[in-house]
């Protein structure tokens, strides 16, 4: 199918926001707000619409999730529905009602699901709080169906792509039912308090990770076996 111009304002500003990152700015390339205020003069909320694609899929990264950008600097980093496309480009079901946001908040324990942040908690190596929204995640259920589910995500992973991967319910039923009977009922009890357990030794280790390799060697030396 050939793709529509950006320029054609019969289409609307978020379908032409796509075509104008794919066909002028380019994947992997840096643009910014006065860019987009350039590219469509006098478009109410052009900026807005351009943000309104991570709903689709694309990745659009800030200096949030790169490092490398100014503060007015976003990258085009990926592609996602192509939303110019007949029948692409529509938000997945109904705007979510106060009360279902509630809702879907309380179930998820008022916590990103996808790293775990709750909100206020404070991002490391920044000065940056997270906020707690609702996100919408593509699920392949066991017939082969897609359905849109609704979970609780930190703005920082909504906003880095990961509502593009599908989830597939039906191979990780399958990967369930090849597991031991003790890895079931570990992985039941964590389940059931939504929560994982942690040995000692694998919280010994996450700290250990993190130290510069200085301390490391301390540490290893010290956990060398003693000759008797």
């Amino acid at each position: 199918m050939e793709m529509p111009s950006w320029t054609d304002t019969r289409l609307g500003t978020m379908k032409r926001a796509g075509l104008w990152l794919v066909t002028v700015v380019g994947e992997g390339n840096v643009f910014t707000k006065e860019d987009v205020k350039a590219a469509f003069p006098g478009v109410s909320q052009a900026d807005r619409r351009v943000r309104d694609l991570r709903d689709h899929g694309w990745q659009i990264n800030t200096n949030r999730e790169d490092a490398s950008l100014g503060q007015h600097e976003q990258r085009f980093v990926k592609q996602g529905e192509p939303v110019w496309q007949p029948g692409k480009g529509t938000r997945p079901g109904t705007s979510i009602t106060q009360t279902r946001r509630r809702e879907v908040l309380a179930r998820d324990g008022h916590f990103c699901r996808s790293c775990g942040i709750a909100p206020g908690e404070i991002y490391a190596g920044t000065y940056e709080s997270a906020q707690i929204d609702i996100a919408r995640r593509a699920v392949r259920l066991p017939d082969g169906a897609e359905k849109t589910q609704l979970v609780a995500e930190c703005n920082r992973c909504r906003v880095g792509g990961r509502g593009a991967v599908t989830a597939d319910l039906g191979d990780m039923l399958k990967r369930a039912e090849g597991l031991s009977g003790l890895d079931r009922r570990m992985l039941s009890s964590w389940m059931e308090r939504d929560q994982r357990e942690f040995s000692a030794a694998e919280a010994f280790w996450a700290d250990y990770r993190s130290l510069p390799e200085e301390s490391r060697a301390t540490i290893r030396e010290a956990m060398k076996p003693s000759v008797e």
